[in-house]
C-alpha cells in the first residue's frame, strides 16, 4: 500500500529526516513511535504531502506520489487526521460530516444537489455517524462537544473521503482513560473488522503496543528500528532511546 523510500527532509542545515525507509502492507496497522525531536511530524508530513522530500521517493498503491501536492494524494486514497483536531467547531457534527462527504463525492463546487444526490448524501452521513458511534451527537455544536467526540467527528469527516490509507496523527493526544478507549476501540474496528490500512503517530505505549501489527521507531531523524511490537519491546536501542530500560 506504501512504500518510504530512504526520505530525507532538510530545512537549511538542519536535518530533520535522514535516509528513512518504510513500507506498509494492505490492511496493515503500523506505528510511529519515537522521543520528542525525532522527526514523526516531519516523516508524516512526507507521506502525507505537506512537505515534499529532498530526497527519496514515496510510492502509494504503485504510484509515484513523491511530488503530488496534499489534494492528488487525496484523490488516490490517503486521508489524515491531524494532532491538532481540525474541525468546524462551530458547526453541529452532522454537518461537518456533511461537508466531507460532499468533498468525497465531488460536489464541493456544486451550489445545489439534485434530489437524489442529496438522499445519498444523507445516507453516506448516516452510515459514518453510526460507524463511527456519534449519531447521538450528530446535532451537537462541534466546539462544544468533549476532546474525544472532536476526535471521532474528525475520523468520520476523514472517513467520508473514503480513503484506502488513513493517517492519524497522535489520536488520543491530550485525552483522559474513557476517551482514550474509545478512541483505541474505533481504530481497532476500522483496522480488524473494516481492514483498513492505518499509519498512525502515537505516545501512548499501551494503544501502540495494543493495536499495531507493526511499529517504526525514530530517533533524531532517523529510523532506529522496525518490527512486530515484541521485537520492539524487547529491542535494547528502543529502551534505552524511548521506552526506558524497565520496559
Amino acid at each position: 500500500m506504501l512504500e518510504v523510500s530512504n526520505v530525507t527532509k532538510t530545512f537549511g542545515s538542519l536535518v530533520a529526516v535522514r535516509e528513512v525507509s518504510l513500507t506498509v502492507e494492505r490492511g496493515e496497522l503500523r506505528a510511529i513511535i519515537g522521543p520528542n525531536g525525532a522527526g514523526k511530524t516531519t516523516f508524516f508530513n512526507l507521506i502525507s504531502g505537506f512537505f515534499p522530500p529532498t530526497k527519496g521517493r514515496i510510492i502509494f498503491d504503485g504510484q509515484d506520489v513523491t511530488n503530488l501536492p496534499v489534494p492528488g494524494r487525496v484523490k488516490r486514497g490517503m486521508a489524515r487526521t491531524f494532532q491538532i483536531t481540525e474541525v468546524f467547531p462551530e458547526l453541529p457534527v452532522r454537518e461537518n460530516v456533511r461537508i466531507a462527504v460532499e468533498v468525497g463525492a465531488g460536489y464541493a463546487l456544486r451550489p445545489r444537489l439534485s434530489a437524489t444526490e442529496r438522499s445519498g448524501v444523507n445516507r453516506a452521513i448516516d452510515e459514518l455517524l453510526e460507524r463511527t458511534r456519534i449519531t447521538a451527537k450528530a446535532h451537537r455544536l462541534v466546539g462544544e462537544l468533549a476532546h474525544g467526540d472532536q476526535r471521532i467527528a474528525e475520523i468520520a469527516m476523514a472517513l467520508a473521503l473514503k480513503p484506502r490509507l488513513l493517517l492519524l496523527d497522535e489520536p488520543t493526544a491530550g485525552m483522559g482513560e474513557q476517551e482514550t478507549f474509545e478512541i483505541a476501540g474505533l481504530i481497532r474496528r476500522l483496522h480488524r473488522e473494516e481492514n483498513y490500512s492505518i499509519v498512525l503517530v502515537e505516545h501512548d505505549m499501551r494503544l501502540v503496543f495494543h493495536l499495531a501489527d507493526r511499529i517504526t521507531v525514530l530517533a533524531e531523524g532517523a529510523l532506529l528500528a522496525d518490527g512486530t511490537p515484541s521485537d520492539i519491546a524487547a529491542n535494547p536501542d528502543v529502551q534505552a532511546a524511548y521506552l526506558g530500560h524497565a520496559a
